[in-house]
């Protein structure tokens, strides 16, 4: 394994501990270990990005965009274009997606999902390995919305948890904030 990839590792191997009903670790950490050029684009069979799980300054709320391409309400995110510091994507991608500025990533992995990318003109199906990070506001909280969605909105973190109508991974993360959050 490239020597730089270690620090992630490490992290896929303490998310595994924390969550061991979730089997996703397991293939991040192999497609880590295994894969020549994990964090590029260009590896057409699947690469990492990077999420953010956008909570406002209270911790009450997220904000989720209605993703151009997807069609779907999902966290600000995106392909790590060669970065292997996942936690710095995700909070490269929240500014770029949202327009927000005094934001603050924390740098434990707080949740992944690896997910089919429906193929797409010369793009192939291929595999998306979203390693998520918490990224907090610490000032103004009004967005801009970019081209790569179509719109954003403010949510109650509370009624994500609880609408089943609402995206398996967004449930499963609004849960695990709101168990988090409960612990404190």
């Amino acid at each position: 394994m490239n020597p730089a990839y270690r620090p992630l590792a490490a992290a896929f191997d303490e998310y595994a501990a924390r969550y061991p009903d979730e089997a996703d670790a397991a293939h991040f950490r192999a497609w880590l270990a295994d894969e020549a050029m994990p964090f590029h684009r260009e590896t057409l069979a699947g690469h990492f990005t990077g999420s953010a799980w956008l909570v406002s300054a209270d911790g009450q709320r997220v904000l989720l965009m209605h993703h151009r391409k997807l069609q779907r309400w999902l966290q600000p995110g995106g392909h790590a274009d060669g970065e292997a510091d996942l936690a710095n994507v995700a909070l490269r991608e929240a500014e770029e997606e949202t327009g927000l500025t005094d934001l603050a990533v924390q740098p434990q992995l707080f949740d992944i999902d690896r997910h089919s990318i429906p193929a797409r003109g010369q793009e192939p199906e291929h595999w998306h390995y979203d390693a998520r990070y918490v990224v907090q506001t610490r000032g103004s909280e009004v967005f801009a919305a970019n081209e790569e969605s179509l719109g954003l909105a403010w949510r109650e973190i509370a009624a994500i948890a609880e609408d089943e109508a609402a995206d398996i991974s967004l449930r499963r993360m609004a849960q695990k904030w709101l168990a988090r959050t409960a612990d404190l």
